[in-house]
This record gives C-alpha cells, sequence and structure tokens, in this order.
C-alpha cells in the first residue's frame, strides 16, 4: 500500500509556496501566488528492503492515524460552514472531468460550487474547470497516487468556500489508495466507465465499499461493448449492499438529472444540521 511506498515524502508546494507534510495548522493564515499546489515531488519506494513486516505496519497506521485528523479538522471545518463535500473517485478514464463540467455547467445557477482539482502534474483539468466559471485550484501530486486531507486542507483555506457551498474534491484517477485515505467528505463518490470491466467492484472492493455512490458513466456506449451491466451492479452490491448506483452519460446527459437530485438532496440534508448549529 502507498502509505508505506513514500509517495508521501517530499516537499509540498502550496501555491508555489513550500509547506513541509504534516506541520500544517489549519488556523494558520496563508499567502499563495499563481493557480497550483504542487505536492510530493519526493523519491518514491515501491518496497522498503531491510524493513520488518511490523514496522510497515505500524508505519501505515501511523500515517493514516495523522491523516484521520486532519480529516476530521476538515471536516468539522466543512460541517462548521454548512459545506457540501464530495470526494470524486475513479481509475483514469472514466470520464470523471467530464462529468464533472457537465455537472458545473449545468448546475452553476443553482447552486455555488467550487473544485479541488487532483492529479499528479499538470493543470489542465483545473483549467476546464475554470472555463465553466466555477472557482478550482489544482493540487499536483508529483510522485503521489491520492490525495490526504493534508493537502486537502490547505486547498480548502485557499478556495475559502461560501457557506452552504459544493465541493467537489477530484481525486488523482486510481482505485486502490484513495479508498483508505479520508479527506473529509460527507460522501465518496465512486465513477466506474462502461469501458472499463464489470467486475472492478470486486477486482477493488475497498474503494466501492468506501463509497456512497456509485455512477455507472458513458452508458451511451453500451450498444457498442460488451459489458454486463447487470453483472456489475450485482458485483457493487455484493461488496456493498449499501451503495446507491446511477447510470449516467456525462456525453448526452442521459441520467445526469438523477445525478443533480443526489446532489441537491445531499446538500439539504447538510444544510439541515448547518440551520441546527446556527
Amino acid at each position: 500500500m502507498c502509505t508505506v511506498c513514500g509517495c508521501s515524502e517530499g516537499e509540498s508546494r502550496v501555491e508555489g509556496v513550500a509547506v513541509n507534510d504534516h506541520k500544517h495548522e489549519h488556523s494558520h493564515a496563508h499567502e499563495h501566488n499563481g493557480d497550483e499546489h504542487h505536492y510530493g515531488h519526493g523519491p518514491a519506494h515501491a518496497h522498503a528492503p531491510g524493513m520488518s513486516q511490523s514496522r510497515m505496519v505500524q508505519i501505515e497506521q501511523d500515517i493514516l492515524g495523522k491523516n484521520n485528523e486532519y480529516a476530521q479538522n476538515n471536516k468539522s471545518m466543512l460541517a462548521a460552514k454548512g459545506i457540501l463535500s464530495l470526494n470524486l473517485v475513479s481509475s483514469p478514464g472514466s470520464g470523471k472531468t467530464t462529468l464533472l463540467t457537465r455537472t458545473l455547467t449545468d448546475l452553476k445557477d443553482d447552486l455555488p460550487m467550487v473544485v479541488i482539482e487532483g492529479d499528479q502534474e499538470t493543470s489542465n483539468d483545473a483549467d476546464k474547470i475554470r472555463a465553466t466559471g466555477a472557482k478550482a485550484i489544482q493540487i499536483n501530486t508529483g510522485k503521489g497516487c491520492h490525495l490526504d486531507a493534508h493537502q486537502v486542507g490547505h486547498a480548502i483555506e485557499h478556495l475559502d468556500p461560501d457557506d452552504t457551498s459544493v465541493l467537489f474534491i477530484e481525486n488523482v484517477g486510481n482505485l486502490v489508495c484513495p479508498a483508505a485515505f479520508d479527506l473529509g467528505e460527507a460522501h465518496k463518490v465512486a465513477i466506474l466507465s462502461v469501458t472499463e470491466g464489470e467486475d472492478k467492484p470486486i477486482k477493488y472492493p475497498d474503494m466501492f465499499y468506501a463509497a456512497d455512490l456509485l455512477l455507472l458513466n458513458k452508458i451511451d456506449l453500451l450498444p457498442y461493448l460488451d459489458f454486463d451491466i447487470e453483472k456489475c451492479i450485482e458485483y457493487a452490491k455484493k461488496v456493498n449492499p449499501s451503495i446507491q448506483i446511477l447510470k449516467v452519460s456525462a456525453t448526452t446527459g442521459e441520467g445526469m438529472d438523477d445525478w443533480y437530485q443526489w446532489i441537491k438532496l445531499s446538500r439539504q440534508s447538510r444544510l439541515i444540521g448547518f440551520k441546527k448549529q446556527a
């Protein structure tokens, strides 16, 4: 697992300013320049030669424990502002960015929305997000294969989203490591394209177990593919009986209204809690 591979080592950068990982206090103010965050440019080690299994397990527990502390800080901060945060996770090529840009375009007159965009390199996806008119910030993880709560906390501070906003966090394309890292989000939303295998839920069960919603994307391509959608749903329910599943096409718009309704209902639930706190 990447918690012991070294992908979280090295210098982090927030809008061009170097920040040492795991030394951030969310109450601290920061100045930022530019439009990108840079993280995790240290060397990644796939193995840990000479390290005992028990030591590797301890390191993994320490890293996840520290991450969970930051995640709880993020969760508390977002709850206090009535912000609904959605962690979008998928493998590369699922259509995650296309789905997000269509969502932002279609809902821009209905909801206040901001985006944290995660990729190993480039700001290409963040540029696409900003073209919709939404406020977005790019986190580049370098060697890192996932976002963590520490990085997301910095990004939230920089974005300074309005109360009651919807915050979309587009994670790095990876169905393994993002499952283990809580970012403080209200929900993980897994996106699976029908151009992928229908057995993905049982091949990568941790991700689908952690998700509250599964979006089966690119359903407009089903006539041209050998994809058993009912078998995929069966596998997903086997891993996570409570997971909700929606069939969508970000290209044609089919099923997208159901996704938008899910977002609005989730936001209403968050606002009820926000009003109680107020």
